[in-house]
């Protein structure tokens, strides 16, 4: 997926998006860094973390898991988890998405005693969805390659 149409995607979030990139941009969950609308393989990742190897996928109500099931795969096979969310989720339930995020890096207890602090009330979803399988190959960034700025950007 080319980076020109990752950059129209960034232009046009949908509510859920926009909601989810508030909770973690610049850090705000557990220093974790986030991007948006990252191209993986041929594919774009809603989200990509890329020091965990993690892709958070928000689906709206068009998502059938059948037809998304050979995009996880792809992404799995970049070497990344992925984690998927409705809409709903999102809109409704920000603290459960994040809990389970973090429960899922291993971090849940860490980020439980900060939510307590911070005075939230956590409800973790269920249990997330099954994740995918595949073969595709892709290159995964190098570690301290500058976290993907470009040329003459400021920290």
């Amino acid at each position: 997926m080319s980076v020109a149409n990752a950059r129209r995607l960034r232009s046009n979030p949908t509510d859920a998006e926009k909601r989810f990139w508030a909770a973690v941009r610049r850090g705000g969950l557990m220093g974790l860094r986030f991007r948006r609308q990252h191209p993986v393989g041929r594919y774009v990742a809603d989200f990509a973390c890329l020091d965990r190897h993690l892709v958070v996928e928000i689906d709206g109500s068009q998502h059938d898991p059948h037809k998304d099931a050979p995009r996880t795969a792809a992404l799995e096979a970049c070497g990344y988890e992925v984690i998927r969310f409705t809409n709903a989720e999102v809109l409704t339930n920000m603290e459960g998405v994040l809990a389970t995020i973090a429960d899922r890096l291993g971090l849940y207890d860490r980020y439980m005693g900060v939510a307590a602090h911070a005075g939230g009330v956590l409800t973790p979803l269920p249990n997330p969805p099954p994740l995918g399988e595949g073969d595709e190959r892709c290159t995964l960034p190098h570690q301290g390659d500058g976290g993907g700025r470009r040329s003459g950007a400021r920290p």
